[in-house]
Formats: structure tokens, C-alpha cells, sequence
């Protein structure tokens, strides 16, 4: 189906200015988290809580197609003792976005800050998920600064790397850590680039953030990773490989590398997937993605650590029979 087909219904009702184009010279301020007039831009919070044997994962999409604007948000929540995965999606395309402080809605799922402090905390209200989420550590910009290259498209990007996660999901208590990452740019997830990413808390009090950026083919463009310390600052980590071990294939048949072995001048990791069958198919993003708990150990900055995280691996578009809006039949 045509993509302004698809977009008539906004057509008719609404239209914003078209998109700033991306400009790697413009670093953002790292607490400035609200919404930018961007092509692609999302919010994400996953963590792995493994007291109470839950992961879970929130993401919500802005979109701007040529001035016409589309939303999407959807949640993944895995329970632990049974493996059971739950995947909802909202596509009403009624959204609000402002700041300061961030608030975020797209029909009744919500983030909100309660203040414009880097400590104040975020309730974050979807269906099942119904969390409080206390920084414990300040937003930082990721070095470089953007994910991504002029090839694949590119994307500022901004976490809060570590909060304190409490509530419940599902009805169930919640405790543990979680991620918040705020990303926006030019790039299309899964029609331009594909990507290796995690973040995870590891037991020394430091928090990493690894990735890479591929082309559709395959070929790695951009290798990058962050550590932000127990004193909250983001700092580059040098010497970084991340080498695919453990393949996965999931029941739509890609395959998705579950376990990794990570090497840089601060030391080396193993991190294995906890959950194999986490794949996500979105239909209102059009995306097919693995995303799950993961834990590690290894050696980092002299000392023995054990890591507990999220991983996410991108897959592509989906195809038409999938219920995907752009992919093949």
C-alpha cells in the first residue's frame, strides 16, 4: 500500500512544519528530555528485574513524514518464572508531548516527570505497567553525541541511565533497575539501519551503554559505547569490540545473536540473553525487534562485575502478511 495512503486520515487533519534536518554539530543538552521537531524521535524505559522475575519494555514513537506527524507506542512485559511475554501496541493518533518537565501521552498510556530536576521521578502509567521511576543518576549525551552515520541516518542521544524502579506490573510488585533513553534524528529504524545495542547496570555502581549500527545488508558502520561511572559521567569506552556468539532463530525465522562477548581497554564481558523468545512484531511501527532481559560477568576496570540489562537487536521491517505497512509481501 501507497505510504500516503496510508497517511491520508492525517492528511486531512493535521500538518506541523517539516523536520530540522540533523546536525552533528548541535550536541543537546543532556537534560533537556522533551519533544524536538525531528523525523524520528522515541522514549524508551526497559529494565530487568530480576527480585521480582519481570522485564519489561515501553517505547513511544513521534514520527514527522514530510510535515504530516504519526504516532505509535507499545510495551513488552516478560514474566519470569513461566517466560511468557505480552506485547500491547497503541496506534490512536492521539498524542501530547511538552516540557519542561517531560510529559509525555499517547491515549491513556503516560510518562510524566513530577518536576524539572535531573531527581525528580517519572511515573509511567500503561496498561500493565504502573511504575515509579527515581533517578539515581543524572541524563547524560552519549559520546559521540548521535548514534548512526550520514549513511544509515543519524540520532542525538540522551539517557538517564540508571533508575529505581518501583509499583507494580501487571498487578504484580515491582522492584529493580531501569534504562530511559530519548533519541531523535533522521534515521528509519529498520528501513535504513539495523542494530546491536545494550544497556546495563553493572555491580561496581557504573552503567554501560553499547551498540552497533548496521546498514541493511549487515555491514557494521558505526561501533560505539559509553560508561557512565558512579560519579554520572559518560565517558567514551576505547577499544571496544562486540563479537555475536549464540544464535537465536525466532518463530517469524530471523535470527537474532543472543549472546555476546564485549572486549575494550576497561576489560572483557559475556552477556547472555534470559529470556530467548522476546522478538516484537510492531505493526503500528512496522518493525520486527528482539528485545529482552540479559545478564553478564566479567572483568571491567580491575575487578570482577556481574551486569544485569536490556539487550535489543533490530530485525527489520515486516512483511505485509506480518501486518506490516511498507514491508514486502
Amino acid at each position: 500500500m501507497n505510504r500516503l495512503l496510508l497517511l491520508a486520515p492525517l492528511l486531512l487533519t493535521a500538518c506541523v512544519p517539516r523536520a530540522v534536518a540533523f546536525d552533528p554539530a548541535r550536541l543537546p543538552d543532556p537534560a533537556a528530555l522533551g519533544p524536538n521537531n525531528a523525523a524520528t524521535e522515541w522514549w524508551y524505559v526497559s529494565g530487568y528485574l530480576p527480585e521480582t522475575k519481570q522485564a519489561f519494555h515501553w517505547a513511544q514513537f513521534k514520527v514527522n513524514y514530510k510535515g504530516v506527524p504519526y504516532f505509535a507506542s507499545h510495551l513488552a512485559v516478560t514474566d519470569l518464572n513461566t517466560g511468557k511475554l505480552t506485547f500491547l501496541e497503541e496506534g490512536r493518533q492521539d498524542a501530547k508531548f511538552s516540557f519542561p518537565p517531560l510529559k509525555v501521552r499517547q491515549g491513556d498510556w503516560t510518562l510524566t516527570q513530577s518536576a524539572n530536576t535531573p531527581a525528580a521521578p517519572f511515573a509511567l502509567q500503561a496498561g500493565p505497567l504502573q511504575l515509579t521511576l527515581t533517578p539515581l543518576k543524572g541524563p547524560v549525551v552519549h559520546p559521540p553525541g548521535y548514534s548512526g552515520t550520514p549513511e544509515t541516518g543519524q540520532l542525538y542521544y540522551q539517557s538517564v541511565t540508571r533508575l529505581n524502579v518501583s509499583g507494580t506490573i501487571a498487578g504484580q510488585p515491582a522492584r529493580g533497575l531501569a534504562w530511559l533513553d530519548h533519541q531523535w534524528g533522521d534515521q528509519q529504524p529498520g528501513r535504513a539501519a539495523l542494530w546491536d545495542w545494550f544497556g546495563v547496570h553493572l555491580s561496581d555502581g557504573s552503567d554501560l551503554m553499547l551498540y552497533r549500527v548496521k546498514t541493511l545488508d549487515g555491514r557494521v558502520v558505526q561501533l560505539a559505547g559509553s560508561e557512565v561511572g558512579a560519579d554520572g559521567v559518560a565517558r567514551e569506552v576505547r577499544g571496544l569490540t562486540m563479537t555475536p556468539n549464540r544464535q537465536w532463530t525466532s518463530p517469524s525465522g530471523r535470527t537474532y545473536a543472543l549472546d555476546w562477548t564485549v572486549t575494550s581497554d576497561r576489560g572483557q564481558l559475556v552477556l547472555k540473553a534470559a529470556n530467548d523468545d522476546q522478538e516484537l512484531l510492531s505493526k503500528t511501527t512496522s518493525v520486527a525487534y528482539w528485545e529482552g532481559p540479559v545478564s553478564g560477568e566479567g572483568n571491567w576496570g580491575g575487578q570482577a562485575v556481574q551486569v544485569l540489562g536490556m539487550g535489543e537487536f533490530v530485525g527489520g521491517v515486516l512483511t505485509k502478511a506480518e501486518g506490516g505497512l511498507f514491508g514486502a509481501p
